[in-house]
Parts: structure tokens; C-alpha cells; sequence
């Protein structure tokens, strides 16, 4: 493809790796980001003058249609994992969505791919969840003819969820089971997720479809914190932690996301309301729905990919010396 994207939500965990991937296809890229100053290193994934950076906020209709002037599609990644006082799901998820969507609808650009989650669900308890069902709704309403692009958990070097409890297994001697570590995940390579996004931007097959996208296993919780404690060669006690006693630390985690939202050095919240309800519904790819194999990519396992960035979290990083077996 030698004409050019428009990437909103591309200085992100996977954003990075969808212009990436993009790049690799030949294409021009604009990448249209609140803060251009994050987006600099982004130029380095592609030929000199393939990637361009400019500033736009979803909240800001004029800048969103500065940002989709003369592309030919657009990906929409935006998205927050946590409410705060600035970005609220509603305002993200549904009204940004719908933003850009009327704005390239405007400009007659067809292409046109919204990553939403595994699990959206209009019905859903979860705020977040919901939203993001909302958005994919008000999209397809705008747009018939777009994508929906819908990963479980992503993981990768930048991660947000292995990251997470690797950092807690170097500070704490319990790792939690929320709700008991049942819930069940399919956890996807972020590379392949910018794979799939990439080849949904050219085939014509792809035009109005859904597609969710899951790696090649499904994990419990308690799995996925016993791989935690594996990769970084600890042995953190596997500790339950009943929903209701979630819900009050998700109390604190609100709290903590709101005072963040206006005090950018507070660190991001463990653990949320909207989180835990998220945690009761199990996160894999519905029976027979199209995913990464009905673009052409291949799941990537977990397993020979998590030390390769995890080993960060070992006594000693990665000269630490592996675990004699008994």
C-alpha cells in the first residue's frame, strides 16, 4: 500500500508496533498524537519521510480533521484501561470513536479500522467494557463498512498486565488471585495484533467484519501468575483475593487513577473497580468467530516470548542463573 494512513493512538504499547508493521507495507504514515513530543522516535521504524507526526486530540473535532487530510484510511487505537479525571471511558471509547469516525466519513475514506476488546458488551457491569461495545456500535453506525479489531490480553515487552506483576513479585512475597485466579485468558502476541491491524487496512475480505483475536492458548489467571513467577525465577505465594475484598482495594486503585488523571507523576492504579468486574467474565475468543488465522497471521505462544522482556524482574536481571530443578 503506497498511499497514506492516519494512525490515531500510535505512540501506544500497540501502536508503536501497528506503524511498525505498517511501515513494512510500503505505506505513508501520519501518526496524529495529543503530545508530539512522545511520537519522535516513531520516524525511526520506517524510511526517512515515510512517518510523519502531528498533533490531535479526539476531543478536538478541527484537529482530527487536520490529522485525516488526503488519507486514504484511517486506525483508530485509542483507548484507556482506567478512568480519570481528564480521560473518561465515555469520552474515549464513545466519543472519540465516534469523532473520528465522522471525521474520515466526511473526507470519503473507506478504510477504516477501530480497535475495540474481547469482551465489549453493551450489558456488561463493566464500564469499560460497555464503552467500548458503545464505540464499536456508533462506528459501525457512521462507518458499515469498518473493521473491528478485538484482542484479549496483548502481550509484549511494553506490556501492561505481565509487566504489572513482574514488577510486584520484585517488591512483594504474595501474588494475587483475584476472585480466586479462575477467569480465563487468551492472551495474544502484540506483534501479531499489529500484523492483523496492518492486513485489515488492504483486504477487501476484511470490509465490515469483526475480528477477535487470541493466541494459541487459554490460561486462567492463576496459570498466567504462575508463569509470572516462573520467568522471573521467583516464588511468590499465590494468595486469594475475594471479590469483595477486590472491590474495596479497587477503591483505592479509583482514587489513586482520578488524582493521576490531573498529577501526571502519580504511577498508574494495581487495581480498579471497573477492573474487577471486568475479571468476572472470562476474556477468550468467542466459538468460530474470524481472527488472526482469517488474516493471514499466525499466533505466536507466550511461552518462548514472556523471558525475553521479564527477565527485567530477576535478581540479577538477565545474568541471573536459572533455577537448579529437584
Amino acid at each position: 500500500m503506497q498511499g497514506l494512513v492516519t494512525v490515531f493512538g500510535g505512540t501506544g504499547f500497540v501502536g508503536a508496533q501497528v506503524v511498525r508493521a505498517l511501515a513494512r507495507t510500503g505505506a505513508r504514515i501520519r501518526v496524529a498524537v495529543r503530545n508530539p513530543g512522545r511520537g519522535y522516535r516513531l520516524r525511526m521504524l520506517g524510511d526517512v519521510g515515510q512517518i510523519q507526526i502531528v498533533q490531535a486530540n479526539i476531543r478536538n473535532e478541527a484537529s482530527i480533521a487536520r490529522a485525516l487530510d488526503g488519507a486514504e484510511a484511517c486506525i483508530n487505537l485509542t483507548g484507556v484501561l482506567y478512568a480519570s479525571a481528564r480521560q473518561t471511558f465515555h469520552a474515549v471509547h464513545l466519543e472519540g470513536a465516534a469523532a473520528v469516525a465522522r471525521a474520515a466519513k466526511a473526507r470519503k475514506i473507506t478504510r477504516y479500522v477501530h480497535m475495540s476488546a474481547l469482551g465489549a458488551d453493551r450489558a456488561s457491569p463493566s464500564e469499560y467494557a460497555r464503552t467500548k461495545a458503545e464505540g464499536e456500535q456508533a462506528v459501525r453506525d457512521i462507518l458499515p463498512g469498518a473493521v473491528i479489531i478485538r484482542p484479549s490480553i496483548v502481550f509484549g515487552a511494553e506490556d501492561d498486565f505481565f509487566n504489572r506483576f513482574g514488577s510486584l513479585a520484585t517488591v512483594s512475597p504474595v501474588l494475587p488471585l483475584i476472585g480466586g485466579g479462575e477467569t480465563r485468558f487468551q492472551p495474544v502476541y502484540v506483534a501479531d495484533v499489529a500484523a492483523a491491524i496492518a492486513r485489515a487496512v488492504t483486504d477487501p475480505a476484511s470490509i465490515g467484519q469483526t475480528y477477535e483475536l487470541g493466541g494459541p492458548g487459554v490460561h486462567s489467571f492463576r496459570a498466567l501468575m504462575e508463569m509470572v513467577n516462573a520467568v522471573t525465577y521467583r516464588h511468590r505465594m499465590l494468595v486469594t483475593v475475594p471479590w469483595p475484598l477486590a472491590g474495596l482495594i479497587g477503591v483505592a486503585g479509583d482514587l489513586q487513577a482520578w488524582v493521576k488523571g490531573g498529577v501526571g507523576l502519580v504511577p498508574a492504579p494495581m487495581l480498579t473497580r471497573d477492573q474487577v468486574e471486568l475479571l468476572k467474565a472470562d476474556n477468550v475468543v468467542s466459538e468460530g468467530a474470524p481472527g488472526l488465522a482469517a488474516l493471514g497471521v499466525t499466533a505466536t505462544a507466550m511461552e518462548p516470548i514472556l523471558p525475553t522482556y521479564m527477565y527485567r524482574y530477576r535478581k540479577g536481571g538477565q545474568f541471573a542463573p536459572e533455577p537448579v530443578k529437584v
